[in-house]
């Protein structure tokens, strides 16, 4: 007993938790960070923000987790299904003992966070019918003010103020200045176009920035600027970059520009355009109107020849008012006369058709009708019942239990319990049943004839 006590503690004993903790450092220590790739599967974000999710390939699978603070940089949302590459360091969950990954960058494989962000707000926005046509207003003909949101200092705003001024002078402009691209733009953007909105009173707005790469656009592909676009009640032209780059601002506002300078264009037309077009007009109509008044004055010339003095049109009419005063005495004495007469003839055929004699006419009716019904009712049944006697005694003749009780029986087979008719049906020594008219019997064949 004593050697055994000395071996048991020669040997150190580790507890579940020290072992796992043991294994969590030696983890932590061998793999500090790594960068791994593989595709995402059961994805989940419960109420704190945070993302759990599967990582695997076609041979293995590591649970993988990254908490609130670092998901917020992404720029975008994973998704199942989705290859990404992460950037991060391998730990143990002890309550659980499972080993996980948590992730502190994260990234689509094969193509940039900011391509993948792009491509899932335009998806979710034109699910919710942001893009929609019929959401667009048009662009007014001439604008009484323009305002321009883009940024001070690029020539992008000179630009379309140079187009704007050389296509309709002297058009008013605001120009409200804001960040394009970095931090604080697309808060700058938003209130810029609130601002416009609410106090600017321009009829179009033109949101417009120059060239550059998919980070230079960030803010015009964020999710704020898209619904201020699409929420404001002034019509917006988005130029954004140059004709082959697209912006999520651009689907959201009711028309794209292929370059800032050819919304200078399609904001305004040509002044001088206008003032031809007017001066023709104004040269049609002057033609128009004098040809309207010489075939106006050549009817008034022809209707004055034909008019007749007033004092004799007056008689004229003093006459067929009489008349027509003396015809409508008559008709209404005619007319007072036959409806006297109508009354008369009604009163006699209302008197003749009195309800108390219809009354009674329909009475004697209802007795000498029911008088009939309860007749035809009575030889209906008489007649019925004689039938159903007669139904009744047939059946009491067909019964089988009447043909048994005069000493007539049933014969069966066994087991089969067919009915034998036929000699043939049954060999010596075969068992059947009798049934007669109270109880069975079975009976054993001896001999058949």
């Amino acid at each position: 007993m004593q050697e055994s006590k000395q071996t048991n503690t020669s040997h150190k004993i580790l507890t579940v938790s020290e072992l796992t903790n043991g294994l969590k450092a030696l983890l932590e220590k061998t793999y500090p960070f790594i960068w791994i790739t593989g595709e995402i599967s059961n994805f989940k974000i419960p109420s704190s923000g945070h993302y759990y999710f599967t990582l695997k390939d076609a041979g293995a699978q590591i649970s993988a987790v990254m908490f609130k603070g670092q998901n917020r940089a992404l720029k975008f949302i994973p998704e199942d299904g989705m290859s990404v590459t992460g950037f991060g360091r391998i730990s143990i969950y002890p309550p659980r003992g499972s080993y996980q990954l948590i992730l502190e960058y994260l990234e689509p494989a094969g193509a940039g966070a900011l391509q993948a962000a792009f491509e899932q707000l335009k998806k979710k926005l034109s699910a919710e019918g942001l893009f929609d046509a019929k959401h667009k207003r048009p662009i007014p003909f001439l604008p009484t003010s323009i305002t321009i949101i883009s940024s001070p200092t690029g020539a992008v705003v000179h630009d379309i103020i140079r187009i704007i001024h050389r296509r309709f002078p002297n058009i008013p402009l605001d120009l409200i200045p804001v960040k394009v691209q970095g931090d604080g733009a697309v808060e700058e953007i938003v209130a810029a176009i609130r601002l416009a909105n609410e106090q600017v009173g321009a009829d179009l707005i033109i949101l417009a920035r120059g060239g550059g790469s998919l980070e230079d656009f960030a803010a015009f592909n964020s999710e704020p600027v898209a619904r201020a676009v699409f929420a404001s009640e002034i019509p917006i032209v988005s130029a954004v970059g140059h004709e082959t780059d697209f912006s999520i601002a651009d689907f959201a506002a009711d028309l794209r520009a292929p370059t800032p300078s050819a919304a200078a264009e399609l904001a305004v037309p040509v002044k001088a355009d206008l003032s031809y077009t007017l001066q023709s007009y104004t040269r049609r109509l002057a033609t128009r109107m004098r040809c309207f008044v010489e075939d106006e004055q050549k009817k008034m010339n022809k209707l004055s020849r034909r008019l007749v003095h007033p004092r004799r049109r007056l008689d004229d009419m003093m006459l067929r008012l009489d008349d027509q005063t003396i015809r409508l005495t008559n008709a209404s004495k005619n007319i007072l006369f036959q409806k006297k007469q109508q009354l008369t003839w009604q009163n006699s055929r209302l008197y003749a058709n009195s309800p108390a004699q219809a009354a009674e006419r329909l009475r004697e009716n209802v007795t000498r009708y029911t008088n009939r019904l309860e007749t035809a009712i009575n030889a209906y049944i008489q007649h019925r019942r004689a039938a159903s006697e007669a139904l009744a005694s047939r059946m009491a003749a067909l019964n089988p239990k009447a043909v048994l009780e005069r000493g007539y029986s049933i014969v069966r087979s066994i087991p089969a319990a067919s009915v034998i008719t036929c000699t043939d049906q049954v060999e010596i020594d075969d068992n059947i049943e009798v049934i007669v008219a109270k109880g069975t019997m079975t009976c054993r064949v001896e001999k058949k004839d």
